[in-house]
């Protein structure tokens, strides 16, 4: 079988996502009602941080575990890659170690160029242009509340960051709209998110407008990780941006809300909402767990039956 990587979110089909989507219903059945599944017993994960995580350590290094594998975590201060070895370099011999790598770091850069000297397949955990194993958990969680996401309406008010990136490749597989709402000197750099086309998305001045109606009402932190020489500029300039009860009011009635967390209440998103009964945060962040063990499952043994 060849060596797939899951670098962007563009990287797989959508018949690939439904695939995906409905191994992730069987194993988070299984790990409901506590039923071993070990499809990956004897299989090696290597973790890969250059940037802190919460998330995306525990559910990666929780999931391969759960899968039957190991985890290993390697942090890049504490390893050569942090003395300037060769991404190159480091990528031969990791791979030759392990079955999967899972990379979280700065430039999407270093990804690539990793998984193209990798003998093994390598999943992006998230960089500054983009974060594709949290929006194929947004997704699921949205058809686990709400159905099929096709033609559906995303509403994203904030900052055009990866997270933004990966919501309009999404909409380009799965045929939905995603609405930006941007402040002036943050809007979408079309090339950067790596867009098909503009056929998906739409961009709104101002906040109100582009919740209009919306199916989902997502944001995430004003200032991510590698710009905080920024925040109190960032803060002025975004306080307008705020995800309130008259944003989730002016949405459709159903819409739920979504952050893919650590969240700031009083800034990017006002407490009544992210702790509000519109609010799907904390199945979002479970559903990072299941979703990702479905990936690796396939990344190392393909298309698996359901069993």
């Amino acid at each position: 079988m060849p060596i797939r990587h899951y670098l962007q979110f563009n990287d797989f089909t959508r018949d690939e996502y439904e695939h995906l989507f409905a191994r992730t219903r069987w194993i988070k059945e299984r790990f409901k009602q506590y039923e071993r599944y070990w499809p990956l017993e004897d299989r090696t994960l290597v973790m890969i941080f250059e940037k802190q995580s919460t998330r995306t350590r525990l559910s990666f290094e929780a999931g391969m575990h759960q899968l039957g594998g190991a985890a290993i975590y390697l942090n890049t201060r504490d390893s050569q890659l942090g003395r300037g070895e060769p991404v190159e370099d480091a990528a031969q011999v990791i791979s030759r170690m392990c079955d999967l790598v899972m990379i979280r770091t700065f430039e999407q850069d270093i990804v690539d160029r990793f998984a193209a000297h990798s003998r093994v397949p390598v999943i992006n955990g998230l960089t500054n242009e983009y974060h594709p194993c949290q929006i194929m958990a947004d997704i699921y969680t949205f058809i686990e509340h709400r159905g099929d996401i096709k033609g559906r309406t995303v509403a994203w008010i904030g900052d055009s960051n990866n997270v933004c990136n990966t919501w309009l490749q999404a909409a380009e597989v799965f045929d939905f709209n995603v609405r930006v709402s941007t402040p002036p000197g943050y809007e979408i750099e079309p090339e950067r998110a790596g867009l098909y086309g503009t056929g998906h998305y739409q961009e709104f001045s101002d906040p109100m407008e582009a919740v209009h109606g919306a199916d989902l009402v997502t944001t995430d932190v004003w200032t991510s990780m590698g710009f905080e020489a920024e925040n109190e500029e960032r803060k002025r300039a975004f306080e307008d941006w705020q995800v309130d009860g008259d944003m989730m009011r002016a949405a459709k009635k159903d819409a739920v809300f979504m952050h893919c967390l650590p969240a700031h209440r009083g800034e990017e998103v006002a407490a009544d909402v992210i702790d509000g009964p519109q609010s799907v945060v904390w199945d979002e962040a479970e559903n990072r767990l299941h979703t990702q063990k479905a990936l690796m499952e396939f990344l190392v043994l393909g298309r698996v039956a359901g069993t």
